[in-house]
């Protein structure tokens, strides 16, 4: 308590306009004049929360000369990602605007539950009083967030997304195709030739679209980029929507 009361104060002194104390509670909130000391990068942010607090968070982090991740093209603004989260943890509805290939600029309320990372970009999970529906929504296309008093229905609620809460398990196995499928099956640690995957139904498709799993009913795709092949595709077809996944046009 000693240690974290200094630390406000020394906070409060760098940035005095920052953080309002609410006597009620005694609790500080961030004030509307607030403006950040300190960078972060989003993706690291993101990473982070999804994973846990480490050792290290805040701190300059020298890149490796010996191991490089994946190229990412696609970066979130910390602005807008810090206002959704606010949103999540104080269980609050916002008002946005938000671009969509199909509809172009928009104006939402949206009562976001969750960011996940569908293995391209990072995406909100989110009921939309728009289209009465949860919905997904790619985080580089807000243009603003503002977060709203009012408190969100029971039915805008995570609890009542029923695809976000009901778990699937994928079946997936080495492409029929392949003359040796042995190497596919270290690659994923099979066990006896199938990986077991248990994943929301919400987000099964993008796992499915992420790894090229070819999910024909009978594994018609010939590209090399194939190599996986869903097995219990016809156990799923209530549960998850196939409409991007690979193969889904010829079915």
């Amino acid at each position: 308590m000693a240690s974290c009361t200094r630390d406000l104060s020394l906070y409060r002194e760098l940035a005095p306009e920052n953080a309002v104390l609410m006597h009620e509670n005694k609790r500080y909130v961030r004030s509307g004049a607030f403006r950040a000391i300190f960078e972060h990068d989003p993706e690291s942010v993101l990473r982070t929360l999804a994973k846990g607090f480490g050792d290290g968070f805040s701190l300059p982090q020298e890149k490796s000369s010996a191991c490089f991740d994946a190229i990412r093209l696609v970066h979130p603004n910390a602005e807008i990602i810090s206002a959704i989260m606010r949103a999540i943890y104080s269980n609050s509805a916002i008002r946005c605007e938000y671009e969509s290939l199909s509809s172009g600029t928009t104006k939402r309320e949206l009562v976001p539950h969750a960011i996940i990372n569908n293995g391209h970009r990072w995406h909100v999970r989110a009921y939309d009083r728009k289209s009465k529906e949860f919905r997904d929504f790619v985080c580089t296309r807000f243009k603003h967030v503002e977060l709203l008093e009012a408190e969100p229905k029971k039915n805008e609620l995570a609890d009542m997304d029923t695809a976000w809460n009901t778990l699937c398990e994928l079946q997936l196995v080495p492409h029929p195709r392949l003359s040796h499928s042995k190497a596919i099956e270290m690659d994923y640690g099979m066990t006896k030739g199938t990986l077991e995957l248990e994943v929301r139904a919400a987000l099964a498709n993008y796992v499915l679209r992420q790894w090229n799993v070819d999910c024909t009913d009978n594994a018609t795709l010939t590209g090399d980029e194939y190599q996986l092949y869903l097995k219990n595709k016809n156990s799923l077809v209530d549960l998850i929507d196939f409409s991007i996944t690979p193969g889904q046009q010829l079915n």
